[in-house]
């Protein structure tokens, strides 16, 4: 069976054809480091890790480009400096270098590319100065920047939402420069911050004709220079956490494809939330639980195994007892994993069942199920295809 996956943009299980099986190109929205990440961002780094190992399996390891980006330019970040009285780079970093050591610990692979909003000035001041000399965009009074969402007749395509039925916000103030209530900002103008905090850069530095505000980039804008940048016009897959459909995917697509006419990419894949008690975790409710602390509790492959039971577009409820009833199976794996090493003298390849499993739409669970069956009936001579299996699921033995 080949590779098929439930595209968000068309609400169907379609089959997975790259623009160039030469370089399979896939981007994932990665964190914004002003505090540790918590284990809803997990969920999202662990599944496509799953699915960038799929990729590498099927195409080869050199033929995926997988890029995941920093939002390391962010209000959030301004905020908690102020609050720990340091520079906002020194606090990007501070969590960038924990979500790193995170990362290792949970036998994520690295990304190909890993693009930050600091390092990417250059490409985002040229698409907004492109969106604003294309009438995508115009310049408020303050200096903002704003996209001109009526020129753009299918914005909230992504959620099945038409413009009238939209609600503005997330990370977005309404105010009363824009022309309409749906219009997001592309560009903010350091008038109008709260501080003026290192975070101010100045357009004309970077070659930008239509716009002169000193400021820094809007939420949206990032991940659309930075995938434009690294893989063309349109990605084979953008990823992501289902909160970020509307707003962020979609103002993504209308930036891009108001410049590009092109598709920003031809496969929308979006996990489902972690809960607690049936309650979406997240910061803002206060019912989190950080990486950090989630590692002082249970032992990573616990966690990639819990997270992994359950398949991706379906909430996963966090519970310490659930964590630790997936700590069992996931040890006996790891001993598995360890007996067949010691046994196997070549490289294996997966099972055909395994990659069936993963091949519709990444159904881990089965592909878990399939794992487990290779352990018990694990010898010298199917050593070498189980290592396999198991290193797509990236469960290793320490």
């Amino acid at each position: 069976m080949a590779l098929h996956l439930t595209n968000t943009l068309t609400r169907k299980k379609e089959l997975f054809t790259p623009q160039n099986a030469q370089n399979v190109t896939f981007y994932t929205c990665g964190i914004t480091p002003y505090d540790y990440a918590h284990i809803g961002n997990l969920r999202v780094m662990v599944v496509f890790d799953v699915l960038f190992r799929l990729l590498r399996q099927t195409y080869g390891e050199s033929h995926v480009t997988y890029i995941r980006n920093f939002t390391d330019i962010d209000d959030k970040i301004i905020q908690r400096a102020h609050e720990m009285n340091q520079p906002p780079t020194d606090v990007a970093e501070k969590y960038i270098k924990v979500f790193h050591q995170n990362m290792q610990a949970m036998n994520c692979l690295d990304p190909t590319h890993e693009p930050r909003v600091s390092t990417s000035m250059q490409e985002i001041v040229e698409m907004v100065d492109a969106l604003v000399a294309s009438g995508y965009a115009y310049v408020a009074a303050s200096g903002d920047v704003i996209y001109r969402t009526n020129r753009f007749p299918t914005f909230g395509q992504l959620v099945n939402r038409k413009l009238a039925e939209q609600q503005s916000g997330a990370r977005v103030e309404v105010d009363s420069e824009k022309e309409s209530a749906h219009d997001f900002v592309l560009w903010k103008a350091n008038a109008k911050s709260a501080t003026k905090m290192e975070q101010a850069f100045i357009p004309a530095k970077y070659g930008a004709k239509h716009f002169s505000a000193a400021g820094r980039p809007g939420w949206h804008i990032e991940c659309s220079a930075m995938s434009k940048q690294l893989a063309g016009a349109t990605l084979d897959i953008h990823a992501g956490g289902e909160d970020l459909q509307f707003p962020h995917h979609s103002c993504e697509i209308a930036q891009s494809e108001a410049l590009s006419h092109k598709p920003l990419a031809n496969y929308w894949l979006h996990n489902s939330f972690i809960t607690v008690g049936g309650q979406k975790m997240s910061k803002s409710l206060g019912n989190f639980t950080t990486i950090p602390q989630a590692l002082e509790q249970f032992p990573p492959m616990a966690l990639r195994y819990w997270l992994l039971q359950t398949h991706y577009r379906k909430p996963v409820d966090f519970s310490p007892d659930a964590v630790k009833a997936a700590a069992k199976p996931a040890a006996r794996l790891q001993k598995a994993i360890a007996a067949a090493q010691a046994m196997a003298t070549a490289k294996g390849t997966p099972t055909e069942a395994f990659i069936a499993a993963l091949n519709d739409d990444l159904n881990t669970s089965k592909a878990l199920a399939e794992l487990n069956k290779a352990a018990a009936e694990l010898s010298a001579e199917s050593a070498a295809e189980f290592l396999a299996m198991a290193d797509v699921l990236g469960i290793n033995a320490t």
